[in-house]
């Protein structure tokens, strides 16, 4: 998955937090006792900068306060718009979130019911199309390419497509394979060698930090409580010098050593995981808790309702949900984009990269129960069943509902490289209701574009904010700042859902348009990929990055064409009380 947390972070082990090589550099570096200058870590930018206003604040944000102040002027009232969030899970009980979560009409939670008998049991924040019926729920899956690889190896290993004259259908899965073996086996031992460094920089980390430990008389502190320390003696200024300065790097002040520590862990023993797919088959983590036939479309009804499965699965997907929508009202915490929506959230992926069949099962369900809008923070390099999720994608258009997708963190050129799924559908057509997002910054925080986030002239879209962005993650009334195009998407989620609360006669098209025509040029840029400076319009459609007042400013001078869909009947069933 793309799924974007950028940083070393607690949850760094989803997918598409493959840190950039640049990344890879800083970390071997400090981690080896090197002497980083904490002045190149970025400068502080203060919580929420994403929505404020340059031209009052001097920050790159979104003129949010501005956008709300011009719908009122307006007397325009607001409809409630469904997002679904296509993520990792949601924490159902935390304080920013209780209020603005989807529950389904039609269903009684808990109650071992089909209520609405749509075959999805006890449906009533969503669907965790990720679970067991027993209970049990994935948490780690496998890489999508070492599944191609292993999956069609005996098919095509010692083959050549110029001896073969191959169907169609049968040449593009020989060239998907091929890129697989390229991808797994690797041409060259550069990331063998890059594993050794990184396994090494881990330990050393780790000492520094029983060394740290010991000194501060404390076995828990926070990147910012090193910072304050002086130590006096060499070995433990030497310790400090490692870990405060890839903290710093990183953006991890705020993190606690110890779930610092786990993070990178956890990225090195994915990063093992990668290097063992050369010679061993994945581990079918998904077939045999969810136990259905993967292979079978029709087989649908799998799953469970468990929409969180865990803190630490759930911290994507609750940081993603804040953005979009936390509780403008309580005055606790954090606000997010949209005043008025409802936050449907739908599990399918994993740590590690999600599956095809997840994935395009979610975006219809989203469908077929009134969502708008779809957030889709993730990505990955294959989709061996492209054609499942370019079905639901065109389902999707029928249907009026804009989806919402992160560019991915690689810092690479996606008009010349994958990032799935993707609007270039296997037929030749494009959908009108796909957005690809890349990140942008500020450049008090490392720049105006983020040096992680992929780009492309043709490809990606807009760019957003997602550099420290500080929304909701589980434990109830916690908040963190994470990066990533992951959290670029959710801020045009948020946007596209607050243009349609006021403005729901506009398509997704005309939501599309208006996003991309109101997107601000900021002027000359870094290209994430070269470090040279360049216009915008060379890393996306638009050339902009989005502002809200902008846009709401261009829809209200957009005559609707969203095209009427019938109502459903209000359902019968009565929820329990408290529900």
């Amino acid at each position: 998955m793309v799924i974007s947390i950028f940083t070393l972070t607690p949850n760094l082990q989803y997918k598409n937090t493959q840190m950039n090589s640049n990344l890879k550099k800083i970390m071997l570096v400090v981690c080896s006792g090197i002497i980083v200058s904490a002045a190149s870590a970025q400068n502080d930018v203060p919580k929420g900068w994403h929505m404020m206003d340059k031209a009052t604040t001097g920050y790159y944000g979104l003129s949010v306060d501005k956008a709300y102040n011009f719908v009122k002027s307006k007397k325009l009232k607001s409809q409630q718009v469904i997002v679904a969030v296509i993520d990792s899970g949601v924490d159902t009980l935390h304080e920013d979130l209780k209020s603005v979560l989807w529950h389904n009409p039609k269903e009684i939670p808990g109650n071992g019911i089909d209520d609405d008998k749509n075959g999805y049991v006890d449906d009533y924040y969503g669907w965790n199309f990720l679970g067991g019926r027993d209970g049990r729920n994935v948490e780690e899956d496998s890489y999508e390419g070492a599944r191609v690889y292993h999956l069609f190896k005996s098919k095509w290993d010692g083959k050549d497509a110029k001896t073969m004259k191959l169907p169609a259908d049968e040449l593009a899965e020989f060239n998907m394979w091929k890129r697989a073996q390229e991808e797994v086996t690797g041409g060259d031992n550069t990331n063998t060698l890059e594993l050794i460094f990184m396994k090494r920089a881990y330990n050393n980390c780790v000492k520094s930090d029983s060394i740290l430990r010991k000194a501060m008389g404390k076995e828990k502190f926070t990147g910012q409580e090193l910072g304050d320390f002086t130590p006096t003696e060499t070995d433990v200024k030497k310790a400090k010098t490692s870990l405060y300065g890839l903290m710093s790097q990183n953006d991890a002040l705020t993190t606690t050593n110890q779930e610092f520590l786990e993070g990178f862990g956890e990225y090195v023993s994915g990063e093992e995981k990668k290097a063992e797919a050369a010679t061993i088959a994945p581990k079918d983590y998904r077939g045999e808790i969810v136990k259905d036939n993967y292979d079978d479309f029709n087989d649908r009804f799998y799953g469970n309702p468990d929409v969180m499965a865990s803190e630490k699965s759930a911290m994507h997907g609750t940081h993603v949900s804040g953005i979009i929508a936390a509780d403008r009202k309580n005055n606790v915490g954090m606000k997010g984009i949209a005043d008025n929506v409802k936050i449907m959230m739908l599990r399918a992926v994993p740590d590690g990269d999600e599956h095809d069949k997840d994935i395009a099962l979610a975006i219809r369900y989203a469908v077929d129960n009134g969502a708008k809008v779809i957030n889709m923070s993730f990505g990955k390099g294959f989709s061996p069943e492209k054609k499942w999720v370019d079905e639901a994608v065109k389902y999707a258009e029928s249907k009026g509902v804009l989806l919402v997708h992160a560019a991915g963190n690689d810092a690479k050129n996606i008009d010349t490289t994958f990032n799935f799924p993707t609007p270039a559908l296997l037929d030749g057509t494009r959908p009108t209701n796909w957005i690809t997002v890349g990140a942008s910054g500020d450049p008090k925080a490392g720049g105006l574009t983020a040096n992680f986030s992929n780009y492309g002239k043709t490809e990606v879209d807009v760019f957003a904010p997602g550099v420290k962005i500080y929304s909701t993650v589980p434990g109830g009334n916690t908040y963190q700042n994470l990066q990533g195009t992951s959290m670029a998407s959710p801020v045009v989620a948020g946007l596209a859902a607050f243009l349609l609360e006021y403005y729901p006669n506009l398509s997704p098209a005309q939501v599309k348009m208006i996003i991309e025509k109101s997107s601000q040029s900021p002027g000359l840029v870094e290209n994430p990929g070269t470090n040279k400076m360049v216009p915008l319009s060379e890393l996306s459609r638009s050339g902009g990055i989005v502002n809200a007042y902008e846009a709401v400013k261009l829809a209200s001078t957009i005559k609707g064409d969203r095209k009427p869909v019938p109502a459903k009947p209000k359902s019968t069933v009565k929820p329990k009380p408290g529900t």
